[in-house]
């Protein structure tokens, strides 16, 4: 079969495609696996309950049981939702914000594609305009969104190492190039695949570039704050007339209702709802209808402060040392985990790459993610890319101590 530019571009081999492709192969397997390469959240017995109670409630109001599921919405997102969002920043945070300031979108990885290709690619005056990714690596999500080649230009990090065997990456302002072809630069907070939360300074320091530079800043929060809160320090939220901000339901507990929020001037929302509009119609109500009343009170943020967030930082201690105690007496480091819920490892002395251990572990029913599909933008040959993978301890603990046990075994095998 013949397919068009678009199609070649859009059907070949992703590391999204490998992800979500090992992700479906672990859940319907009937073979035992170790799924530590996916993104999706934690089965959380209290957000569970919650989200059942939610659903039998929601149920039994035939109105709001028709809004959910059996009614159009607009196609910038179910009405009632986005003005209590509203309110709740406004209230949160004091932003000077109304539901005219939020699009909802088939998910955050729908909203990047329409937001990377409203923003950059080619212009009618012939011009090329790219997305600078500050910090790499950086989502890997991102990759192959851009319409066009060559969307995505990126900045090696400066690497602090920490005790413990732990590091932790950060932007390295002076080498960063903000050229006259950049249309926005944009960041992940937590950052995925490697936990790490850009400092406040950071991000104001990225923020005044951008307005300087008279570009957006795009913030990409699905793990942070103000939910689902996966952030194991105090942050500033970041909201202005110049800044992006991509929220996300998947990380509350709810990845299968696709639902993005996006936070922006009006004028990229209106943009938005013309991309729904033509892309999908509309986009769902189930989560929004499912968690406004989360929102309306305020419970959505209490959620994520006093159940997702302490769970996730037990799991994140205890894979640490699970790790440590696998790889003890090997030269590896480990990102600091400040968020989210992955590991990063980093092994300089392997005498293999990141995807031939990749391959060996998935033999053994281990899935991760290899790190090299994590540095969209950069194309200079940076040994580093090759020498780290992203592991998950968002499943089962008993799924993921064997797990990472495994990946010690490979690792030593591969250091020797």
């Amino acid at each position: 079969m013949k397919f068009s530019k678009f199609g070649n571009r859009f059907t070949r081999h992703t590391g999204a495609r490998q992800l979500m492709d090992d992700l479906g192969a672990a859940m319907t397997s009937e073979e035992p696996v170790m799924m530590l390469g996916g993104g999706n959240p934690a089965h959380i017995p209290d957000v569970l309950q919650l989200l059942a109670e939610r659903t039998r409630e929601v149920a039994g109001k035939p109105r709001e049981f028709r809004r959910m599921i059996a009614d159009y919405s607009s196609p910038v997102g179910e009405d009632r939702f986005r003005a209590s969002m509203a309110r709740l920043l406004r209230r949160e945070y004091g932003w000077p914000l109304g539901p005219e300031h939020i699009a909802l979108t088939g998910g955050s990885q729908s909203g990047f594609f329409q937001l990377f290709n409203l923003l950059a690619g080619k212009f009618d005056d012939g011009s090329f305009r790219q997305i600078l990714l500050p910090l790499t690596p950086e989502y890997v999500g991102y990759t192959d969104l851009g319409l066009a080649e060559k969307l995505f230009v990126s900045n090696r990090p400066i690497i602090e190492f920490l005790d413990d065997r732990l590091f932790k990456y950060h932007i390295d302002f002076k080498g960063l190039d903000v050229a006259d072809d950049v249309a926005a630069i944009c960041v992940s907070r937590p950052t995925n695949p490697t936990g790490n939360v850009l400092t406040d300074a950071e991000v104001r320091q990225l923020a005044d570039i951008a307005r300087a530079r008279k570009i957006p800043l795009i913030l990409d929060n699905a793990y942070g704050v103000p939910f689902p809160g996966i952030i194991f320090q105090s942050v500033e939220p970041v909201w202005d007339d110049n800044v992006i901000l991509c929220m996300s339901l998947s990380k509350i507990g709810l990845p299968a209702v696709r639902t993005g929020i996006v936070v922006a001037h009006p004028d990229i929302i209106d943009a938005i709802t013309g991309l729904n509009s033509v892309m999908s119609l509309s986009v769902s109500s189930v989560g929004p209808v499912l968690l406004h009343d989360l929102v309306e009170t305020g419970q959505i943020i209490n959620l994520g402060r006093d159940v997702i967030r302490p769970y996730y930082h037990t799991r994140a201690d205890q894979a640490l040392a699970w790790m440590h105690s696998a790889l003890d007496g090997c030269e590896y480091f480990i990102h600091r985990p400040e968020g989210a819920f992955f590991l990063w490892l980093w092994v300089p002395e392997m005498s293999i790459t990141c995807d031939e251990l990749y391959q060996r572990l998935k033999k053994r029913g281990v899935f991760v993610v290899p790190g090299h599909h994590f540095f969209p933008g950069l194309d200079e040959d940076w040994s580093h890319k090759h020498e780290c993978i992203r592991v998950s301890y968002s499943q089962q603990a008993e799924s993921v101590h064997r797990g990472i046990s495994i990946i010690g075994e490979e690792v030593r095998n591969a250091c020797r």
